[in-house]
């Protein structure tokens, strides 16, 4: 086995739970448009925006707006719609301030990396100012190689496409023999990385992805986080 010499981890699902934190921030801003005077049952405005969002992609910026539009206006009327939509885009954005953690366990892992010789670097697919929100907000950026942030968006190639992967590898000169790749999505974050020949490491928690399988398996697989140090150990990595 060639001697590691770089962890990378996804985002979404795998160093915090998106699944959990996104249902909480939408609720949050259907009750903060609720309080403002849109009149519905929010239970069908959930509904309603969780079908705008599988429409338009999670990435849109006017989910709001577009909520707004398909539901009947007299549940609007005599209220600025300008209004309930900023309510809910403040409330969703003070849920990301308030509530979006990191598992428990990935700042540890992420602290005693930073002590390696080890590149510590993302690769994740999204937009550009999101995914690096989310790496300013989970507190990991210190602990990563500032070289090593590989976002789809920015560098025009989107998973599962392996081509991600091995333009992270190529721009670090890192064989994926010597890099270890963190994901929790068997179909984008262990099959493209295993047909390169990085080492992989499966996040199988009670996420969206738990029951999924890919094509091929994991070198390892982990629960919680935590368990990540031990993997390192067996690897060599002195943490």
């Amino acid at each position: 086995m060639d001697t590691l010499k770089a962890v990378f981890f996804d985002i979404d699902d795998t160093l915090y739970s998106t699944s959990a934190f996104a249902e909480r921030a939408r609720r949050c801003a259907i009750d903060a448009m609720i309080r403002v005077g849109l009149r519905e049952d929010p239970e069908v405005l959930y509904r309603e925006l969780l079908e705008v969002i599988h429409e338009f992609s999670p990435n849109y910026e006017n989910h709001f707006d577009k909520l707004l539009l398909r539901i009947p206006p007299d549940a609007h009327a005599g209220v600025n719609p300008a209004l309930i939509i900023a309510a809910g885009v403040v409330a969703y954005h003070e849920t990301k301030f308030r509530e979006l953690k990191p598992f428990n366990g990935v700042l540890d892992v992420m602290s005693a990396l930073s002590r390696t010789d080890l590149v510590r670097g993302i690769i994740t697919h999204g937009t550009t100012i999101k995914q690096a929100e989310k790496i300013v907000r989970l507190e990991i950026y210190p602990y990563l190689t500032p070289q090593a942030l590989f976002i789809s968006d920015q560098i025009g190639i989107a998973k599962p496409n392996i081509k991600i992967y091995q333009r992270a590898l190529d721009s670090l000169q890192i064989l994926p023999s010597e890099a270890l790749y963190v994901g929790d999505n068997p179909l984008t974050d262990i099959d493209p990385p295993n047909e390169i020949g990085m080492i992989t490491v499966r996040h199988r928690w009670p996420g969206k992805y738990a029951t999924v399988e890919g094509k091929t398996k994991p070198d390892f697989e982990i629960k919680a986080f935590p368990e990540m140090l031990e993997i390192l150990k067996n690897l060599g990595v002195p943490v």
